[in-house]
């Protein structure tokens, strides 16, 4: 009987490895966001990143599921910060 390849993303294994990759994008959206934000909420956002990275590389062996969280939270504080200042 010959075994079955596994097509979802083994996660457990790859999860901590994209969540930091991706946090490394949203930084990107931090920095860009100098252009439309004062530059102390940027340094703030900055802040929050910090955060998040030390959270990630925490979680990076123990639950790399949970690093996957970290991206999607730091948008969600981005599109709050954007919104309060558009205000």
């Amino acid at each position: 009987m010959a075994r079955r390849r596994r097509l979802l993303p083994d996660l457990d294994r790859s999860g901590g490895f994209v969540g930091m990759a991706a946090l490394a994008c949203v930084l990107f959206v931090y920095l860009a966001s100098v252009e439309f934000l004062r530059w102390y909420a940027v340094l703030a956002l900055v802040v929050v990143w910090l955060v998040l990275l030390a959270v990630g590389a925490r979680w990076f062996t123990p639950a790399p599921r949970r690093v996957l969280l970290l991206p999607v939270a730091g948008l969600l504080v981005w599109a709050g910060v954007v919104w309060l200042a558009a205000r």
